[in-house]
């Protein structure tokens, strides 16, 4: 399924995307007219998550015709973050292709030549963002004040389903509830110069909007492989960049079983795979203006976009 929270009378609703029909099913009013009552694991998108399989079979059990009167329009409904508050947001690098890239260009700015450090052939690396800055589709991403250098990046964000500690690779997939885009939002003059203090991105990427999720997450067992996903970045129209899922240096079993060792994953935790290969502006020199509309594109997922406010 495609699953979406969206908003109405002022508040986030769970509903059911179904593109085939360009509609959303409002989760919780499907089953109150089926059954008469509310389920509490049909409230939000992290009580679905929260709640386990069995209620992601009594949501599929909900989703009737086109005629359905839960239906309404996705064309005019108004989508948030499908996840607006995740418990926890890590973002990892896991595309070479970026990483040179990147490097490449900041070496021209800035005059420092870096070669890709080899610890990052050896684990996964990742930072923490902040979730009280999410927002999802169609919302504007609005520039710091004090960036020149706004960028945009394409990413595949997983979605935890199930609690685990020290999982291991082979059982790391069954801790997925599944995928949805992530565009991890950037100023890079500001990240170039906090970077040689070795402490993060800092202001670099902790700014309001800039951690944008969307439209909706697609669940594990509809995404088939995901490491067959073409993503396509494109601004103003424009193509800028694109790139495959497959590109990733490590895949998300390693992932899952190399950030839950000795620490506990939990449902609504969202990892990011970084940006695909030229998927961003830094790598082409390039960067956002206010006024400016990205779309970022993840096949079998669907279409992100915003636009640059000031």
């Amino acid at each position: 399924m495609k699953l979406a929270t969206y908003l109405a009378d002022g508040e986030e609703r769970l509903g059911v995307v179904d593109t085939d029909h360009d509609q959303v099913v409002d989760a919780r009013s499907a089953h109150r007219r089926a059954e008469g009552s509310d389920l509490p694991a049909l409230a939000s998108m992290q009580a679905l998550i929260e709640a386990g399989p069995a209620a992601l079979e009594t949501l599929a059990g909900l989703v009737v015709g086109a005629d359905d009167p839960d239906r309404l329009p996705l064309s005019t409904t108004r989508l948030a973050a499908p996840l607006p508050r995740p418990r926890q947001i890590r973002d990892f690098l896991l595309f070479e292709k970026h990483v040179r890239n990147c490097l490449a260009q900041e070496s021209r700015l800035t005059g420092n030549d870096r070669p890709v450090p080899p610890a990052w052939y050896e684990f996964p690396t990742y930072y923490r963002g902040n979730p009280s800055t999410v927002v999802g589709h169609d919302t504007d991403i609005v520039r710091p004040a004090y960036t020149d250098m706004l960028d945009f990046e394409l990413e595949l964000g997983c979605i935890i389903g199930r609690t685990g500690k020290d999982i291991s690779a082979d059982d790391a997939l069954d801790h997925v509830f599944g995928f949805t885009i992530f565009n991890d939002v950037s100023a890079r003059d500001i990240q170039m110069r906090m970077a040689p203090v070795g402490m993060g991105p800092c202001k670099g990427k902790d700014f309001d909007t800039s951690n944008v999720l969307g439209p909706w997450i697609v669940t594990r067992d509809e995404i088939g492989d995901p490491y067959d996903l073409q993503m396509t970045a494109r601004v103003n129209g424009e193509e800028w960049g694109s790139g495959s899922s497959g590109d990733m240096q490590f895949n998300w079993s390693e992932v899952i079983a190399f950030v839950s060792q000795s620490e506990t994953l939990h449902p609504g935790e969202v990892l990011g795979s970084g940006t695909v290969g030229t998927g961003c502006g830094l790598e082409q020199g390039r960067f956002l203006e206010d006024g400016d509309v990205i779309e970022l594109e993840i096949e079998r997922v669907g279409t992100l976009r915003n636009k640059v406010t000031r």
